[in-house]
């Protein structure tokens, strides 16, 4: 009699152990195929990008207001920053590519990180769920200090392998104009969360751009200033 009871209980636990692989096994498939799906299609708009652009020389300049907002998915890049008045250059949004409803501003390419996506129009909580975008700045490829932010979702996805950059990596920015630059990182360092003394600084004319991510513990942000070639 003690041994059936004892073998009932090891046929529960079995059970029990089992379902519970499969449905982490099922959960990490799907989590899988959700990152792949969001890569492959960065990685398509950013391939068809060069030849679809095409940007009206008089809207070059045009500037339009980022929005920026609480992101409710845990890991919130916006969590102590203040609105700003930013400004973006671009096409007006009648002629501005989009990307999954997001007005698009250009590209990122950064190879040592094989990273490719659209850089969005507006910081929003599902915007930031889509691909990285424009938080303040002069615009993509415009003389002065551009902030791009992103997730880092410890998975791979937008700036996530951000910490795996170095000085002297390269980063490569497409605007709506067609026109493309590569940027050399030049500074990479913590800073606190609402830190962002460093967004208005002296470019010397030139254009730069500012990465901004989580750090993994999401204690402080990971910041990456880049100069223009």
């Amino acid at each position: 009699m003690f041994e059936s009871k004892y073998s009932k209980v090891l046929t529960v636990i079995l059970v029990i152990v089992i379902v519970a692989i499969i449905g982490l096994l099922g959960f990490l498939a799907y989590d899988y195929y959700q990152n792949y799906v969001i890569s492959n299609d960065a990685k398509d708009f950013v391939e068809n990008f060069e030849g679809e652009v095409t940007a009206p020389e008089e809207n070059k300049n045009e500037t339009t207001d980022n929005e920026t907002s609480e992101n409710t998915t845990g890991e919130n890049p916006l969590e102590g920053i203040e609105n700003t008045n930013t400004s973006s250059s671009g096409n007006s949004s009648k002629d501005k590519p989009t990307y999954k409803g997001f007005g698009v501003l250009g590209t990122i390419t950064i190879p040592a990180i094989n990273l490719e996506y659209p850089i969005l129009d507006k910081v929003t909580p599902k915007s930031i769920e889509t691909a990285v975008a424009f938080l303040y700045g002069t615009g993509i490829n415009q003389p002065g200090n551009s902030v791009i932010i992103g997730h880092n979702y410890r998975n791979g996805l937008f700036f996530s392998n951000n910490k795996k950059l170095q000085i002297g990596d390269k980063i490569y920015l497409k605007d709506n104009s067609g026109t493309k630059l590569t940027y050399t990182i030049y500074n990479k360092f913590e800073a606190a969360e609402n830190d962002t003394s460093f967004y208005q600084r002296d470019t010397g004319g030139k254009p730069e751009v500012t990465l901004s991510t989580c750090t993994d513990d999401s204690s402080a942000r990971l910041i990456i200033f880049a100069k223009a070639e």
